[in-house]
């Protein structure tokens, strides 16, 4: 658990960072332009976007179709027409499209997530660390939706030196009664008040947290990966064609369950 007595939050884009350019030095980039702004216990919250492009993840567009392949391993969910499919990346992020994108980028380009987001954000963290003599923590964020809401919102895919769940399970709450499941965010929440000074379109990568100091600890705090529940905890893994397959599967080998999942599944393709 992690306690914080901070009663107030500053959160502001940092100015200056060029267009980054494949094999551009991120830390010598951001370090110049936020000279002399940053302290102990600040978190920097990168759009992974300028990780992606420092690390050359470019791809033609005419390759988008290989390379969602190649980023996927399971379709989560796909509307009627085909033109959205949610999945799980290698990453074990379930996104549209695997995060590939072609916003901010050059004619005909498209771009990956990082190959690595927690390595990124704990490389990025650690020679911050060294450039300015700050103990700092770094984020990693991709724009993601959520099941059930609309719209998106900026989350944590990587991070270094930053607790990104706080675990309150076993504590009291403010009436003294024992919290069984709360398990704050907060590497999302930080990543989302990023976003509200970063915008979209602004040219403006990389904001800065201040406030929540406590959050800040050693590069081998478990990164953004452990924010992803594990399969056998995910009570809604199963897409709506594994949903369909499944109980035609049951279905054919007699199985009660078979049409109570045939049914669910039908309904979810409409």
């Amino acid at each position: 658990m992690m306690s914080s007595d901070a009663a107030s939050l500053e959160v502001w884009a940092i100015r200056g960072i060029p267009e980054i350019q494949a094999d551009d030095d991120l830390v010598e980039l951001i370090a110049h332009a936020a000279d002399g702004m940053l302290e102990n216990g600040d978190i920097l919250v990168v759009t992974s976007k300028i990780v992606s492009k420092a690390e050359g993840r470019y791809r033609d567009v005419s390759e988008r179709a290989a390379a969602l392949e190649a980023e996927t391993i399971r379709v989560v969910a796909e509307d009627a027409a085909g033109r959205v499919r949610i999945v799980e990346s290698r990453l074990g992020i379930v996104a549209a499209a695997a995060g590939i994108d072609a916003s901010n980028t050059p004619e005909g380009r498209i771009l990956l997530l990082p190959v690595d987001p927690d390595a990124s954000a704990r490389a990025l963290a650690a020679g911050l660390r060294d450039r300015t003599a700050k103990r700092l923590g770094v984020i990693v964020s991709d724009s993601l939706g959520r099941a059930w809401r609309r719209g998106q919102i900026d989350c944590a895919i990587g991070a270094g030196g930053v607790v990104v769940v706080d675990d309150l399970r076993g504590t009291p709450d403010a009436g003294g009664r024992t919290l069984d499941v709360t398990e704050p965010c907060v590497g999302d929440e930080l990543a989302a008040a990023a976003d509200l000074v970063k915008g979209k379109a602004a040219n403006l990568p990389v904001a800065v947290v201040r406030g929540r100091g406590e959050l800040v600890g050693e590069l081998s705090l478990p990164g953004a990966a452990a924010i992803i529940r594990p399969a056998e905890e995910d009570l809604f893994r199963l897409g709506a064609r594994e949903a369909f397959a499944r109980g035609l599967v049951a279905k054919a080998a007699g199985a009660g369950e078979g049409a109570e999942l045939e049914t669910a599944a039908r309904a979810s393709f409409g």
